[in-house]
């Protein structure tokens, strides 16, 4: 029994929410490439993504996070994971909903904060108070992630297979999307 993806499907949510862990585990599910525009835009650039937020500014990032999304929507079908960020552009939601499909992985704030706090690897938790930031960022995000095609609650109990076994039944509810093969 294997699968078919007829669509790449693009993970979007907050930093924390689990996107890579469950996105590699989705791509390896579904026999797909795991992809993610972070890893991405460092491996064009050469350089991290803190590194390019200190020298050339967010709106830069931006930019090229934009680009990177788009040429990944418009190769093989995969799973890709996003920062979480780059649903918040208009444009890279459209180029997701025409090409491909988004979930959202909403994880609430408490369990965010319990995966991120001890990391330095994210360019705007280095605040003052990075768990207001990191409030203040879910308070403005939350409602444009709702945009998504699918929306899945995570919670701490779950695994990362039991999480991924949840993305794929939600994915199965969209026959343009992934289709069983016997």
């Amino acid at each position: 029994m294997g699968w078919n993806l007829k669509k790449t499907v693009v993970l979007v949510g907050m930093m924390g929410a689990g996107k890579t862990a469950v996105g590699k585990a989705l791509a390896a599910r579904l026999a797909v490439p795991f992809l993610d525009s972070d890893a991405e835009i460092e491996a064009a650039a050469n350089m991290t993504i803190p590194e390019i937020f200190t020298r050339d500014g967010e709106p830069f990032f931006r930019a090229r996070e934009s680009q990177v999304i788009n040429r990944l929507l418009d190769n093989e079908r995969c799973i890709l994971s996003t920062g979480g960020g780059a649903f918040m552009a208009g444009g890279n939601r459209h180029a997701i909903t025409q090409k491909g499909i988004s979930v959202w992985l909403n994880a609430p704030l408490d369990l965010l904060w319990h995966r991120v706090k001890h990391k330095d690897s994210r360019p705007l938790l280095r605040t003052s108070d990075p768990f207001g930031t990191l409030k203040g960022l879910y308070e403005t995000r939350c409602p444009i992630y709702a945009e998504a095609d699918l929306k899945l609650d995570v919670t701490a109990d779950w695994s990362i297979e039991q999480t991924t076994d949840r993305v794929v039944a939600a994915l199965r509810t969209r026959a343009d999307v992934l289709e069983e093969n016997a």
